[in-house]
C-alpha cells in the first residue's frame, strides 16, 4: 500500500521569496527534537533549539533544504523569526493532520474528502476469501 495515496491534503505551504514549509514525517519530528535537545545548553533554550532543528528539516527553497541543521538556523535567523516560522509550520501541520479533538464539523468534512478520493475498483473486496460469496442483488436480506 502506498501511503501517498492516503494523504488528502497539501504536503507543503508556500511562503514568500520562493520558500516553503513542508510537512515532516514522525521520524523527522523526533530527530528534530533530539537534535534540539543536543543543541540546548539549558532548559530555557530547549524550545528555541527544537524549533530551529525542526525548521532545518521543514524549510526549503527551490533546490531543497535551506539549512544543513538546527545550528545553521540559529546562526541565520533571529529568535522571533524562528518562533514565527515554527508557529506557521505548527498551524499548517495541525490543519493537514488533525487530531481526534478537531471537532465534529471538521471530522464530517474530512470524511467527505476521504470518501471521494480515487480508489481501485474492488477496494480490497476481490480477494480469494470473498470469492465464495455470491454477489448481492441490491436487496437487503
Amino acid at each position: 500500500m502506498s501511503w501517498t495515496v492516503l494523504s488528502a491534503g497539501a504536503q507543503a505551504l508556500m511562503l514568500t521569496g520562493g520558500r516553503q514549509l513542508r510537512l515532516l514525517s514522525a521520524r523527522e519530528v523526533l530527530e528534530a527534537r533530539r537534535e534540539g535537545d543536543l543543541l540546548a545548553q539549558s532548559r530555557g533554550e530547549t524550545a528555541l533549539c527544537r524549533n530551529a532543528a525542526l525548521l532545518a528539516r521543514a524549510l526549503e527553497g527551490a533546490h531543497g533544504p535551506l539549512f544543513a541543521d538546527g545550528g545553521a538556523v540559529l546562526d541565520a535567523l533571529t529568535p522571533r523569526e524562528i518562533g514565527t516560522l515554527s508557529k506557521i509550520w505548527s498551524d499548517f501541520d495541525r490543519e493537514e493532520n488533525p487530531g481526534p479533538d478537531c471537532g465534529e464539523e471538521a471530522v464530517q468534512q474530512l470524511k467527505k474528502v476521504w470518501s471521494t478520493r480515487r480508489r481501485n475498483g474492488c477496494a480490497g473486496a476481490c480477494s480469494a476469501p470473498s470469492a465464495c460469496c455470491p454477489p448481492r442483488n441490491g436487496h437487503a436480506g
